[in-house]
């Protein structure tokens, strides 16, 4: 099975970008997506034969998930079930005969690392939430986790190291979170390789490929051997971040 995930970066935009064509080309069983800034009703995007599942931001044009699928679900769930962090649409988990498939846009700290101390709650939290998924079958996490692992995972590691996304804190969640059970399937793959999911569209980041790895398929361990790839289609244009592929033998 073929997933994707890809930070859309307001759906509403990038679908005047090419996104149907993208989504035809990658051709997904699941097409999972993150930070489509938008209410119900707000734009009707189907594809043929597939169904489509979202999450929408009480906030108008702010933050929101959703999930295309190929494959009818047992279950679809909102939120993680806990209300301090359930009303900005962050989160979709779709239970399959197989697997959990959770499509996730973590909190961004934010300039000043104002948003820091919720972050750490949110990590916390959204950990404990995949952990209890997983005692009860596998879990494939993806999406817009905000956080550059290792210095490998960015362009610039010394000069952005208190900077939202490559803080010592949040790379040591993501650390524990990976220790907890779970694998990065691209750099378990391509541990030397140097590929970025997201450029600021300030100072020509993207032409410069002056980027960062934040955009993430995680697998529980006990799917690593179905693992058969992971990739990153820097190729695609039409939003700051590019999509992230996984193929699963599930």
């Amino acid at each position: 099975m073929k997933f994707i995930s890809w930070n859309v970066n307001g759906l509403r935009a990038c679908a005047s970008k090419g996104f149907a064509d993208a989504f035809a080309e990658l051709d997904a069983d699941f097409f999972c997506l993150q930070e489509t800034k938008m209410q119900e009703g707000q734009l009707d995007l189907q594809f043929p034969g597939y169904q489509s599942y979202w999450n929408y931001a009480e906030k108008k044009g702010y933050s929101g998930t959703a999930i295309y699928t190929r494959h009818t679900p047992i279950s679809v769930t909102y939120g993680i079930g806990i209300d301090e962090h359930d009303h900005e649409g962050r989160v979709i988990t779709m239970e399959m005969e197989n697997f959990f498939l959770v499509c996730c846009y973590t909190p961004n700290s934010q300039d000043g690392l104002r948003r820091l101390d919720y972050r750490m709650k949110w990590e916390d939290d959204f950990r404990a939430y995949l952990k209890r998924l997983d005692e009860t079958k596998p879990v494939i996490l993806c999406g817009d986790l905000n956080v550059a692992h290792e210095e490998i995972d960015l362009k610039n590691p010394k000069t952005n190291r208190k900077n939202a996304g490559f803080t010592d804190e949040e790379r040591q969640q993501m650390t524990t979170l990976l220790a907890n059970g779970f694998v990065d399937t691209f750099r378990s793959l391509y541990p030397e390789q140097v590929t970025y999911s997201w450029w600021s569209y300030r100072f020509r980041a993207r032409e410069k490929n002056a980027g960062w790895r934040i955009d993430y398929f995680l697998i529980s361990e006990r799917l690593r051997p179905q693992l058969l790839d992971a990739s990153i289609h820097t190729e695609i244009l039409g939003s700051d971040h590019c999509p992230v592929e996984l193929t699963l033998n599930v």
